[in-house]
């Protein structure tokens, strides 16, 4: 007979065992893995599905990550999961402004939420995408004069103005409004934190790529964003394949996501190496 399963907060002796499951499916979870490594003790939490009759050591069939107001399964192909009893009490108490990951175990939390009478007002899909080698076909033509190098603390106005350009393109959803004050501050911290380079063009920068997660073994590259006026010349190519080629010889592998109904950026990255991993998804609350 089938052991009985349960949700349950995670322990401090649990967290080898925990760690060891996320690592196994880094690829598929690159935002869990660093919102769990990077989680704020007091504020986020980890609950893991494991059997009732088990101790502190017993196996760990799924989990979620609670952190920063996202949600994130990692079900680990568990399909007939018992509902998460927390959730309504989560909701009624803190903020939750999305759900994100592999899709199916997305889809899973969707209509257990939706049991609970909360349905998303937007739901985005991605393809997930990999590479773990050198990119390749990058050195294609580019416009003369074309820059690619590191950003520097003068190029900060420039920066924030790509960044906001690229968050309302494609971060933020619908039913949102943008913020100009927070996107700058999400601009300083990309430059202080995180590896990034910028596109310049006859003194202006026309683009920017960096990297916004990175986990155990692998970083997660986002912000990839030229300027409307100067698509279609292969700058983005040029700057994706010089970045990625940075971050592999640091030895991690590379991952991303990117929307589906993005075809110009999806080939973009399966032509200098990317291989579609499976799909993604971001529903917002």
């Amino acid at each position: 007979m089938t052991e009985p399963l349960r949700w349950r907060k995670m322990k401090k002796q649990q967290t080898a065992q925990t760690e060891s499951l996320l690592q196994s499916h880094e690829r598929w979870c690159m935002n869990a893995c660093n919102r769990y490594i990077n989680r704020n003790s007091k504020e986020d939490n980890v609950w893991l599905l494991r059997s009732k009759a088990s101790g502190n050591a017993g196996e760990i069939f799924a989990l979620m990550v609670h952190a920063k107001q996202s949600l994130l399964p990692v079900l680990c192909g568990q399909n007939n999961i018992p509902p998460p009893h927390f959730l309504r009490g989560l909701f009624g108490t803190v903020p939750i402004h999305s759900l994100q990951g592999k899709k199916e175990d997305v889809l899973l939390m969707e209509i257990a939420l939706e049991k609970i009478g909360l349905y998303a007002a937007e739901k985005i899909d991605y393809d997930l995408m990999c590479i773990d080698r050198p990119p390749e076909n990058f050195h294609a033509a580019c416009p003369a004069g074309l820059i690619i190098r590191k950003p520097q603390s003068s190029d900060m106005d420039a920066l924030a103005a790509l960044q906001a350009a690229y968050e309302q393109e494609e971060v933020v959803p619908s039913a949102s409004e943008f913020n100009a004050a927070v996107s700058r501050l999400n601009t300083e911290r990309i430059f202080s934190k995180e590896q990034m380079l910028v596109a310049e063009l006859g003194g202006c920068l026309i683009g920017k790529i960096n990297t916004n997660a990175a986990t155990f073994s692998r970083y997660q590259v986002g912000g990839v964003y030229v300027h409307p006026d100067y698509r279609g010349r292969g700058i983005a190519r040029r700057m994706a394949g010089e970045f990625i080629t940075g971050l592999v010889a640091q030895g991690r592998g590379i991952s991303l996501f990117v929307r589906k109904s993005n075809p110009c950026a999806r080939r973009v990255y399966q032509c200098i190496g990317f291989k579609i991993l499976g799909d993604y998804r971001i529903s917002y609350y």
